[in-house]
């Protein structure tokens, strides 16, 4: 294998997103968290079931195994358990075979300020609020959904990210012309900008450090893929194809559909998850594939 040259690709995750908690949430919203308490200590030793995020971390963590000496993947398990009631969530993680070992028990407030502290490519979370909170500090993150497709992916061995451009990869500030004056003048916009680069969107440096790994492998044999699924066509894609040459990005495969539905498109990928910033959207993909809604940019401003 190549020698590393980029840094360590470091994941946070929500025990919620990881593992399927919902029969203890629902005690906890019910009775409070006196009973959550009591409810998880008495099944701290009942291992829980897999939530949205364990397929895709568990090929995140086997990339370790093919590259061999130092791991240059980690995960994070972020949680708004206290110690006391994240020992199950512990438990459970040591069954599954995990390779998880930091972690930060927040106690019932928000963990999205240890994703800066542990340094972390991306923040995913089950908790709207966290996710924005970390976006508004300057993270990528995104709120996993609930997922109507079972298990994704094209296969047990390649770890396949799907990415919106606007607002996800690239600032929203193309997307807040077309919402603001419609597609003419985003259009039009976008061909006299043709040659400027967009600005970085969330999703900018995760994408930055996932193509670094991915260069640590030779080509024939890299197990990461990743796609850019966005609603732009001609003349607009021009832009971002000369916005990614400029980043010295690599995208293995661009999917530009025109406003037709991604769905069926991230489903012939194999996407393993998809992050998108518009809600409806979102909601399309998760009938297919994992998916992330990103809360930024003008799609998700509060209407006055």
């Amino acid at each position: 294998m190549k020698e590393a040259k980029g840094p360590k690709l470091v994941i946070a995750i929500s025990s919620t997103a990881l593992f399927d908690m919902r029969e203890s949430h629902d005690i906890y919203e019910a009775e409070g968290v006196t009973a959550y308490a009591a409810y998880q200590r008495e099944h701290e030793d009942d291992i829980l079931a897999p939530g949205e995020a364990f397929p895709l971390v568990t090929k995140l963590l086997r990339i370790n195994e093919k590259l061999g000496g130092e791991p240059r993947v980690e995960v994070i398990l972020l949680s708004r358990n206290s110690a006391d009631t994240g020992l199950r969530v512990f438990n459970s993680i040591a069954h599954h075979g995990l390779n998880i070992t930091r972690a930060a028990f927040s106690g019932g407030q928000s963990p999205y300020r240890y994703v800066s502290a542990f340094a972390c490519h991306l923040f995913l979370s089950t908790h709207a609020d966290d996710v924005r909170s970390a976006l508004e500090s300057g993270m990528a993150a995104a709120t996993l959904l609930p997922s109507q497709s079972g298990s994704s992916g094209a296969s047990d061995e390649e770890l396949r990210f799907a990415f919106d451009g606007d607002a996800v990869l690239f600032s929203d500030a193309s997307e807040r012309i077309f919402k603001e004056r419609g597609l003419d003048a985003f259009t039009e916009n976008e061909k006299a900008s043709a040659h400027t680069p967009m600005d970085p969107g969330p999703f900018k440096n995760f994408l930055q450090t996932l193509h670094s790994l991915q260069a640590e492998f030779p080509a024939d044999e890299c197990p990461i893929r990743t796609a850019l699924v966005t609603a732009r066509a001609a003349p607009a894609h021009e832009r971002v194809v000369r916005t990614l040459r400029e980043w010295d990005i690599r995208i293995d495969e661009s999917l530009f559909l025109g406003g037709l539905s991604k769905g069926d498109f991230l489903k012939s990928f194999g996407a393993d998850v998809f992050f998108d910033d518009q809600q409806v959207h979102c909601t399309s993909a998760s009938e297919h594939v994992a998916t992330g809604h990103v809360p930024h940019g003008v799609a998700n401003e509060k209407k006055k």
